[in-house]
């Protein structure tokens, strides 16, 4: 996302976005903020002169930095806006809800891990249960024959 965007979503101006910025340079390593190169902002414009949008690109002495999604989230800690604030606390939170629901799920899959290895210790006693089991089954579905009982009629 490019740095004007930004300072309009955070409700500050370009340039104290980009003193921020510059104030915080080791903040922002490459896979956070990046300059567009001329030819991205040549086709940056292109595209929105397409859509049909109007918009303050025009020529710079430089081109503009643009922000990948930790660089507009650490944007939020460096600038001094309420809104900038406000998007800070909600990330923080945020991170905090992941980490609670990280480790709830570690304790779940240590309890798998625990269940685990008590069936595996006990899979030779669970496969003699299944064996008897087959046995019962196969000798319900072949009856033997009995005698039957009871009162007897002399044609029979």
């Amino acid at each position: 996302m490019r740095a004007r965007l930004l300072a309009e979503m955070y409700g500050v101006e370009t340039r104290r976005l980009n003193e921020q910025v510059k104030r915080n340079i080791k903040r922002f390593p490459k896979d956070f903020m990046f300059s567009l190169t001329q030819k991205e902002l040549d086709n940056l414009m292109s595209q929105i002169a397409t859509s049909g949008l109007t918009t303050n690109l025009g020529r710079h002495s430089k081109t503009p930095n643009a922000f990948t999604e930790q660089g507009v989230a650490l944007l939020s800690s460096v600038l001094n806006s309420d809104t900038a604030i406000e998007v800070n606390i909600r990330i923080i939170r945020v991170f905090t809800r992941l980490k609670e629901y990280t480790l709830t799920h570690k304790e779940i899959l240590r309890q798998f891990a625990q269940l685990e290895k008590e069936v595996k210790g006990n899979s030779r006693d669970i496969e003699n249960i299944f064996a008897v089991l087959r046995e019962l089954i196969e000798k319900q579905s072949h009856p033997i024959p009995r005698n039957k009982i009871g009162f007897k009629r002399y044609n029979e």
